[in-house]
């Protein structure tokens, strides 16, 4: 039932991804999305398998878990960039990250204690100090993007 309700709160926030009106080209987005899944599920391999440090609901790989990482990476990554703040100031945009990165550690915290991962060895306070780092690399690849956009112009 609690893992009935993650996903209830993925596909919500896949609705309200693709409902919102979007700043960002959509090509940007699916590239940036896209990079973000691969990112993310490589990252969850090394982590999981390799040092066997969080799991998602048992040992060894779940599709419901693999599922998962598709209906949270990608809306997550979109919602992030569309609002990335990128002709803000320093102090806009590190709030910004710091936000979402807060954000971040509340719903790892709330799904955690769903069952639908679980920690084996991962400490929350790890993920707190990595989000922002997740999020500037998710930055850095939208300006990649952006950048070979306007060099084909």
């Amino acid at each position: 039932m609690r893992v009935l309700v993650v996903f209830i709160f993925f596909i919500i926030l896949g609705v309200i991804t693709f409902l919102v009106p979007k700043r960002v080209s959509r090509i940007e987005l699916y590239t940036t999305s896209l990079f973000a899944l691969v990112f993310g599920i490589n990252v969850d391999m090394v982590l999981n398998f390799k040092y066997h440090l969080y799991g998602y609901f048992g040992k060894g790989f779940q599709w419901m878990g693999f599922v998962g990482e598709f209906l949270y990476f990608i809306p997550v990554s979109i919602l992030f960039l569309n609002y990335y703040p990128l002709k803000g100031t320093n102090l806009t945009k590190s709030l910004y990250i710091l936000a979402w990165s807060l954000a971040s550690v509340i719903i790892e915290f709330l799904i955690e204690k769903t069952h639908f991962f679980n920690y084996t060895g991962w400490k929350l306070w790890y993920s707190a100090c990595l989000y922002p780092f997740v999020f500037l690399i998710l930055i850095a690849h939208l300006r990649i993007v952006k950048q070979i956009i306007n060099s084909k112009k």
